[in-house]
């Protein structure tokens, strides 16, 4: 502030009202300050606190010039009101430990409800009514939830990036089969950094998604490749391997070829404008007349 003797007459730092504009206000000095930021409008500071705490009417203010916290004196409540105060507190404090109650509960729930349907899709729908009805329920509540999470742990093991490792550090030796798959045991011009070559990152969307959808996928792969196969749930197993093979072939080809076409790129010279090359023609003209 410009001024910093106290002025003769009270003066608002909040609505910048004099004490002649308005002689019925009640004024209050609440904090330290001196000068022109010593007064204030009892009602100015009242909206002024409303604004600041936003609802909580407990939270501490300060003065934002000299930092004295302000000293709020509430009045007297009743038994009623006091007990209601406390509940509304209590309330607020439980309700982030209820609501992530209810999201764990909600996963937990999913969880065996999901397990409940792969184990039927697996089994088949009425042995495997049969098994859950026969089982421990304390067994089925422990172990349906444990099938969504064991099958993304299984997705999370990426044993393809291995084979592609191993058929790189190897391919000097491949080159008899250089015939069968383009590219396996080519001499490369140069070795590119590792992950430049576009190399598919650990996705949490991706991995959730084909982990839950795998066993749909080989429950329909088995009845594709292995119809002769009574019992439902060897025909899903087969199923499921025979999935995982022919994905697993496809990627670690096509992770061989992105690590291909990045060790043969080029770059590529920068091209000359026309009119300079134009300009070089001429001075090269010049010298030669000059000559």
């Amino acid at each position: 502030m410009a001024c910093v003797d106290e002025p003769p007459e009270k003066h608002c730092w909040v609505c910048f009202a004099t004490e002649k504009e308005d002689r019925a206000a009640e004024w209050v000095s609440p904090c330290r300050c001196k000068g022109c930021t010593k007064w204030i409008h009892h009602s100015c500071l009242q909206r002024w606190l409303d604004e600041k705490q936003k609802g909580n009417s407990g939270g501490a203010v300060s003065c934002p010039q000299c930092g004295t916290e302000y000293r709020i004196m509430f009045p007297k409540i009743g038994p009623l009101v006091y007990f209601l105060q406390q509940v509304d507190r209590a309330l607020s404090r439980a309700s982030p430990f209820a609501a992530a109650g209810v999201v764990v509960g909600t996963v937990y729930w999913s969880a065996v409800t999901y397990g409940a349907v792969t184990v039927m899709q697996v089994v088949g729908h009425k042995k495997g009514l049969d098994v859950m009805e026969r089982a421990d329920p304390l067994f089925l509540l422990m172990g349906l939830p444990t099938i969504p999470v064991m099958l993304v742990l299984g997705k999370m093991i990426r044993w393809e990036d291995y084979v592609v490792r191993l058929w790189q550090r190897h391919s000097s030796k491949l080159q008899i089969f250089s015939g069968l798959v383009p590219g396996m045991g080519r001499p490369l011009p140069r070795i590119p950094v590792e992950g430049s070559y576009g190399g598919d990152h650990l996705s949490v969307s991706r991995t959730l998604c084909g982990a839950l959808i795998f066993p749909s996928i080989a429950n329909l792969v088995g009845r594709l490749l292995f119809r002769r196969v009574t019992s439902n749930l060897q025909r899903t197993i087969l199923g499921g391997i025979a999935f995982v093979v022919i994905k697993g072939v496809l990627k670690v080809y096509f992770k061989q070829q992105q690590y291909l076409i990045q060790a043969n790129r080029h770059i590529l010279n920068y091209p000359e404008p026309v009119g300079r090359a134009d300009d070089t023609f001429e001075d090269d003209n010049e010298d030669s007349s000059n000559e």
